[in-house]
């Protein structure tokens, strides 16, 4: 595969899985009524932006995750203060924009001081112009205008707080739910593609080719059908080819395999390892056969399974500080990772790519502060307690975990670089 096209679907699978897991966010919160200022893809400055409806698209540069930025989910920045000058245009008798600076360089406006002002409840606007008191209603979708930017302003009922525990909670794990569905659809896309190993096979196929090794060096290739070493007939007892090649060591043997109806020889001579036995550098494979389309649920679940139970492996390892340093990854080990993948195929890149999206789902749903299964606990909390937990509060933990989360980024993204000056993969 060309190297642009594995830069290419490298890139693209990041972007797929973090998409995914957003637009899960986004969905629920807007089926919710929860006013959704930016759908953002990366982090830190903006790289691309534009705006539909009431939400702005961006694309960030640091490619390590993204976010659904909600209306009331943080305080929010621009606030008319009593005795505040501002300007507001009036369409269909309600306020639709509230300009705050260059009032002289506005046309067809009202302006004055502000009375008193309810963006809210109430949307209701009280200016003095002129020394004459004008009320105004407040159209719940209006812009207010500050320094180029326009702010939509957010009624209590489109703010994140104001719907309930259940609504919120749906809007949060919807993302980590979006990856579940998405690793099962690509577990199922790839048994679909490569099939699933044989039940009782009657022989044995090329698996792997290592480099370097004894077996490289002759005409044997992946997906080759194993016929004999030394005469032996092999079939579909991989235990018997292990034992000939083991007992050989420096010994050459005589291996055959069959392509496409066509019987190869060739003469190989095992390298000892370290116990001394014979090494080819060959894996065995079971011939695969194709996959129903009902069968397709039952694999791709065995396959989630599986793989869950693998990852909190990892995650108990973690724990219990069975690692060292160079055991953990960060994005450029992965993407580096996924490139690799990428070479050798589509069918390869579609597992990998399940993985990786039932990580991130999993991973978000840990009680880690900032992460998606930290908001999930704190509503929980809300709903057991009767109240919410002070939003200040709730934010300085997430503001502390987050910045955690980015010092341990730093330090494996570290850790990922100095791995790829040694040349170490």
């Amino acid at each position: 595969m060309h190297t642009i096209q594995v830069v290419f679907l490298t890139v693209m699978v990041f972007f797929v899985i973090v998409t995914i897991h957003e637009w899960g966010h986004f969905y629920f919160a807007k089926r919710a009524g929860i006013l959704v200022r930016e759908f953002a893809i990366g982090f830190g400055p903006k790289l691309f932006s534009i705006k539909r409806g009431e939400t702005r698209y961006t694309l960030r540069l640091v490619p390590a995750g993204g976010f659904v930025r909600m209306a009331g989910e943080d305080p929010e920045l621009i606030e008319i203060q009593p005795g505040q000058t501002i300007a507001v245009r009036v369409k269909d008798g309600k306020v639709s924009r509230i300009y705050l600076d260059r009032l002289d360089d506005r046309t067809n406006v009202v302006r004055g001081e502000v009375e008193s002002i309810d963006i809210e409840n109430k949307l209701k606007l009280a200016l003095n112009a002129d020394g004459v008191t004008e009320s105004f209603d407040i159209h719940p979708q209006a812009l207010m205008i500050a320094k180029g930017k326009e702010t939509q302003i957010a009624p209590l009922d489109r703010q994140y707080g104001s719907k309930t525990v259940g609504q919120r909670a749906l809007a949060i794990v919807a993302g980590p739910v979006m990856n579940f569905v998405l690793a099962f659809v690509l577990f199922g896309v790839y048994f679909q593609m490569a099939g699933v190993p044989m039940e009782n096979p009657d022989r044995l196929l090329i698996g792997d080719v290592v480099a370097g090794m004894p077996a490289s060096k002759a005409d044997i290739k992946v997906g080759d059908v194993i016929d004999s070493v030394n005469g032996v007939k092999i079939g579909a007892d991989s235990e018997k080819m292990i034992d000939l090649i083991s007992k050989s060591p420096n010994v050459p043997l005589t291996f055959t395999v069959v392509r496409e109806g066509k019987t190869i020889t060739s003469k190989i001579t095992p390298k000892p390892d370290d116990t001394g036995a014979g090494k080819l550098g060959i894996t065995a494979a079971v011939p695969s056969r194709s996959v129903k389309f009902g069968e397709t649920f039952k694999y791709a679940g065995q396959a989630m399974k599986n793989m869950t139970i693998m990852i909190f492996e990892g995650f108990k390892n973690l724990i219990i500080g069975n690692f060292k340093l160079d055991d953990l990854g960060g994005p450029v080990r992965t993407a580096q990772v996924t490139s690799q993948i990428a070479s050798q195929g589509i069918t390869q890149l579609t597992s990998w790519v399940a993985i990786l999206s039932l990580y991130l789902g999993i991973f978000n749903l840990l009680p880690i502060p900032a992460l998606d299964g930290s908001r999930l606990l704190f509503l929980g909390l809300e709903a057991v307690r009767g109240r919410p937990v002070d939003p200040n509060r709730e934010s300085m933990v997430h503001f502390i975990g987050f910045a955690m989360l980015m010092l341990l980024m730093l330090a494996v993204t570290y850790n990922d670089i100095l791995r790829l000056v040694r040349g170490e993969h």
